[in-house]
C-alpha cells in the first residue's frame, strides 16, 4: 500500500473545459452560511458518505406517497397500491442488477443490515474470507463469526493469488468483499474474483455500497452470488438497503427479524416460518424506502453507463490532477497496479490535521468533504493515517466548479493557513466560536462527538 506524493512535471497553461452535473439533485442551489457571516453555494463533494435524492427519485416520492399504507395485508386501496409499488420495486432492483432469477430481492435497513443478514445465512461448518481493506460492513459480521481476514497485498495481481491460494481449503464457502473501496474508490476485478470462486466452488459475496451508485453490475453475468447496497449512497436517501442473491443459504436461515409478516402460521408454543424475501422482512417494510431505491436503480440504469464513466472520469481526472499540484497534499492507494477507480479520492496535508482541513473548507469556504477513518480502521492504519485523512467523493450532481472550489480552498489552507480559530469541540474539530446559525426549522446545529469520525 502507498501514498502518491509526485506533482505533475509541467503546467498546462491551456484552461480546462467545464464539466456540468450530469443529473439535478436535491440541494443543488443550496445556500450555506460562513464563520465570517456570509453565505455561498454549498458544494457537496461528500456523495460517498450519502448521496443527494435524484430529482426522479424525488418525483417517483411523490407519485408514491399519497398512496402509503402497510403493504399485504390490507384490503384498501392504498394498501394495494403500496404493495403493488412495492413488489414492482423489488422487480426493478433486480432487473437493474442483472439478477438470476430464482434470487431473493430483501429490502434491508442499508448495507450492514444486509451484510449481517448474510452473515447469519451462511451455513455454520463453512469459512468465509475477506480482506483487510474493507469496510467496517463488510468485516465485522465476518469477524465475529471468525471470518479469514487476509492481508491485502501490495498489487491487485498478488491479492488475488493470495486469494486463490485461501479458496483452494475445501472449508472455504464464502469471499465476502468489496466492489470499489470507500476510502481510495479503487474496484477490484469481480469478473476475475468471480472465476477464481467458480473454479473452487466458493460462493461470492460484493459490498456494492460503492460501486453500484458508479457502475452497472450484472450479477448474473459476472458470477456473483450475493450483492448488498444501499439507497441512501445511490441517491434514494430514504433508509433502505438490499441483500440480493442465491435463495438456498437465505431460506434455510433464521428468520433475521422475528415478527409479523415473516411467518405462514403461528401457535403459541411455535411458528412455522416463510420462504423467500417475506422470511427476511418480519414488520412493516419501508415501503417509501424500497419505491425510491428502486427509482434511483431505474434512472442510473437510463443514463448509461457510458455517459456516467465519462463524467466521473472528468472529474475525478481534474481533482487528482489538482490536488497534486497542492503543495503538502499526498494521495491514498491501495494497490501499486489499480488503474480503475470510482469517483472517491482520498488525501493527507501535511501538518493540517485531517479534520482541521474539513472544519476549515466547511466554515471558510462551504465545501463539505468527509474526514477520519471512514469505517476502514485497518486499512488507514496500514495507509499510515492512524490520526485520519480526507476524502472527497462526486457523483451525477458534481461539476468541474465543484473541484475547482476545493483546490482553491485547499491552497489557500496551504499558503495563509486557516482564517479563523478551531478548537477540539467535543472530540471534532470546530470554529471556536461558531456564529453560523441553524437553518430555520432547527433549533441548533449538533457537530457530534468523536466516534462520528469512525
Amino acid at each position: 500500500m502507498s501514498v502518491v506524493t509526485e506533482a505533475r512535471t509541467a503546467d498546462d497553461p491551456r484552461p480546462q473545459p467545464a464539466i456540468p452535473a450530469l443529473r439535478t439533485v436535491s440541494g443543488a442551489g443550496l445556500a450555506v452560511p460562513l464563520v465570517n457571516g456570509r453565505t455561498t453555494p454549498y458544494v457537496n463533494l461528500d456523495y460517498a458518505a450519502s448521496a443527494p435524492a435524484l430529482t426522479e427519485v424525488l418525483d417517483e416520492l411523490g407519485r408514491a406517497l399519497p398512496y402509503y399504507a402497510s403493504v399485504h395485508r390490507g384490503a384498501g386501496y392504498a394498501s394495494a397500491a403500496s404493495t403493488t409499488a412495492y413488489e414492482q420495486a423489488r422487480r426493478t432492483v433486480a432487473t437493474a442488477t442483472g439478477a438470476r432469477a430464482d434470487d431473493h430481492v430483501i429490502f434491508t435497513r442499508n448495507t450492514t443490515d444486509a451484510l449481517n443478514l448474510l452473515a447469519r445465512a451462511v451455513p455454520a461448518d463453512l469459512d468465509v474470507v475477506c480482506l483487510d481493506i474493507e469496510h467496517h460492513a463488510n468485516l465485522l459480521p465476518w469477524q465475529q463469526r471468525g471470518a479469514t481476514v487476509i492481508t491485502a497485498r501490495p498489487t491487485i495481481a498478488e491479492t488475488l493469488e493470495l486469494i486463490a491460494t485461501e479458496l483452494a481449503r475445501p472449508e472455504v464457502g464464502l469471499l465476502a468483499i468489496t466492489g470499489a473501496s470507500n476510502v481510495t474508490g479503487e474496484t477490484l476485478p469481480l469478473d476475475r474474483i468471480a472465476d477464481l470462486c467458480r473454479r473452487t466452488g466458493t460462493r461470492l459475496a460484493v459490498d456494492g455500497a460503492q460501486l453500484v451508485p458508479h457502475r452497472d453490475v450484472d450479477l448474473a453475468g459476472t458470477g456473483i452470488d450475493y450483492l448488498a447496497f444501499s439507497g441512501h449512497k445511490t441517491y434514494a436517501p430514504f433508509g433502505a438497503g438490499v441483500l440480493i442473491g442465491r435463495p438456498d443459504w437465505l431460506d434455510a436461515a433464521p428468520p433475521y427479524l422475528a415478527g409479523g409478516g415473516a411467518v405462514r402460521r403461528v401457535r403459541t408454543d411455535d411458528a412455522e416460518w416463510a420462504t423467500g424475501p417475506a422470511r427476511h422482512e418480519g414488520g412493516t417494510p419501508n415501503v417509501l424506502g424500497a419505491v425510491t431505491l428502486a427509482a434511483a436503480c431505474r434512472t442510473l440504469s437510463g443514463l448509461g453507463r457510458l455517459r456516467r464513466d465519462r463524467h466521473e472520469r472528468a472529474l475525478t481526472e481534474r481533482l487528482r490532477a489538482g490536488l497534486l499540484d497542492v503543495p503538502g497534499v499526498s494521495l491514498l492507494r491501495i494497490f501499486e497496479d489499480s488503474t480503475d477507480t470510482v469517483g472517491i479520492v482520498a488525501f493527507t496535508v501535511a501538518g493540517f490535521d485531517a479534520g482541521l482541513v474539513a472544519a476549515y473548507l466547511s466554515a471558510e469556504h462551504g465545501i463539505g468533504v468527509r474526514d477520519g477513518k471512514f469505517c476502514a480502521h485497518p486499512l488507514l492504519n496500514r495507509l499510515g493515517c492512524a490520526d485520519g485523512a480526507i476524502r472527497v467523493s462526486v457523483g451525477l450532481g458534481s461539476s468541474s466548479a465543484d473541484i475547482d472550489a476545493l483546490l482553491a480552498g485547499l491552497r489557500r489552507l496551504v499558503e495563509d493557513g486557516p482564517g479563523w480559530n478551531y478548537g477540539d469541540v467535543d472530540g471534532r474539530i470546530q470554529p471556536v466560536p461558531d456564529p453560523r446559525p441553524a437553518p430555520d426549522w432547527l433549533p441548533e446545529l449538533e457537530t457530534g462527538g468523536a466516534g462520528c469520525r469512525g
